[in-house]
């Protein structure tokens, strides 16, 4: 099954794909002029690749977030199978792995890693 994962922030939503054998892999994360032009970046990154299921980062300690979230995934209309599934760390431990590089907090790299740990999370308790 064809999976990706998204972690939704206020400026940039990281995105990561699983396409096959639980390898996932970081992909250029989606910087976001409003909500309707990140929906429509994310919509068509999911048809691109024709994505069977999105697993999306959700944060446990923000309710603020959380229906913030919620919006912006009943925005996109899929058709797909949505899981939300716990976020927590997942950016300070995208952080922690990639310290030492240069202008990292800006680019999306964080988010996007960060997307990626969360669908590797995903995978290890659907095992």
């Amino acid at each position: 099954m064809k999976l990706a994962s998204i972690d939704i922030g206020l400026k940039r939503i990281g995105v990561a794909l699983c396409l096959a054998s639980n390898i996932v892999t970081p992909q250029v994360a989606i910087l976001r002029k409003n909500r309707n032009q990140a929906a429509n970046e994310v919509k068509a990154f999911l048809k691109e690749w024709e994505i069977e299921k999105l697993i999306v980062g959700y944060p446990s300690a923000s309710e603020e977030m959380q229906r913030r979230i919620k919006h912006f995934v009943n925005l996109l209309e899929l058709e797909i199978d949505v899981a939300y599934f716990e976020e927590n760390m997942s950016s300070i431990e995208a952080e922690d792995l990639i310290k030492g590089d240069i202008k990292y907090k800006r680019d999306g790299r964080v988010d996007s890693i960060a997307a990626k740990i969360i669908l590797e999370r995903y995978l290890a308790k659907k095992q």
